[in-house]
């Protein structure tokens, strides 16, 4: 019983042994549907459930417990942002509100719901099989006066359009802020623990790492310093060369100009000496 349980997910949900490790029956939101929405689409409630549904779209789309939810290619996808990306979800552990949902509501049905009554969920005992059913029994069956409250809807999500819309990392930072609401069903809160426990260290490191300066630029900035003071020793060295020229050429020129007059002054004095006495000499004799 086991190995068939196991063999059914596979083929409905497409869901790897891996995945439905992390999270049962939902797997890792990493799948493109094709959807490309640019703007957060207009949700209205679907009349007596805890479900919202897109009008206006044309597809299977649909809003419960927290998450998104598209019904494609025979395949029930799901997303915590309203554009993806998407996880598939296998059929045994969809919600049954999201499978009570009546027929009319979908925008986009398949062939195999022509002919269901529109205001009835779809047969989907009929479609997946006895097994299933069995597995599955009382989905279609509830008391209508009990129905839960449905979710908020995680509005702050308008703002990210476009080019704003953010990556799945990003996606999960900004939920865990703006939206606080924590899922009823066991599946998707399963889900919900399952990513939040898978992105809680990543981010943190990637974090840190981008508060680190990279070591490639360290050098340059211990190397700054040491260029300056080496091109200023240069400078400084040069400097008392420059000092002493001026005041060397000062000193010898000085004294050059006062050595000169002393000199000659006192060779013109012994001269004029020297013929005093001569004169004097001459008078002598000539008494």
């Amino acid at each position: 019983m086991r190995n068939k349980l196991i063999l059914l997910l596979m083929l409905f949900g497409l869901v790897a042994p891996a995945t439905a490790q992390l999270s049962i029956g939902i797997g890792l939101p990493n799948v493109s549907i094709g959807i490309n929405l640019q703007t957060y689409p207009q949700l209205v409630r679907v009349p007596g459930y805890p479900v919202y549904y897109a009008p206006q779209l044309r597809s299977n789309y649909f809003f419960y417990d927290g998450m998104y939810w598209i019904y494609q290619d025979d395949r029930w996808y799901a997303s915590a942002w309203y554009n993806g990306p998407w996880g598939i979800v296998a059929p045994d552990v969809v919600p049954v509100y999201v499978l009570r949902v009546p027929v009319r509501y979908y925008r986009r049905p398949p062939e195999y719901f022509r002919g269901w009554q529109p205001d009835a969920p779809p047969r989907w005992g009929q479609h997946w099989g006895n097994e299933w059913e069995q597995r599955r029994s009382g989905w279609d069956r509830w008391d209508r006066r009990s129905v839960p409250a449905p979710a908020p809807l995680p509005t702050y999500q308008r703002k990210y359009s476009g080019d704003r819309y953010p990556h799945l990392e990003q996606q999960q930072e900004l939920q865990g802020r703006n939206y606080r609401y924590q899922p009823q069903d066991p599946v998707v809160r399963e889900h919900y623990d399952a990513r939040r426990a898978q992105s809680a260290q990543p981010p943190q490191k990637g974090r840190e790492n981008t508060q680190r300066p990279p070591a490639s630029q360290a050098p340059p900035q211990m190397r700054g310093p040491a260029v300056q003071q080496q091109s200023e020793q240069p400078q400084q060295r040069a400097a008392p060369p420059q000092q002493r020229t001026p005041e060397t050429h000062r000193a010898e020129t000085g004294a050059q100009g006062k050595g000169a007059p002393q000199e000659s002054g006192r060779g013109h004095g012994s001269d004029q000496k020297k013929d005093d006495e001569k004169a004097d000499d001459h008078g002598r004799d000539r008494k």
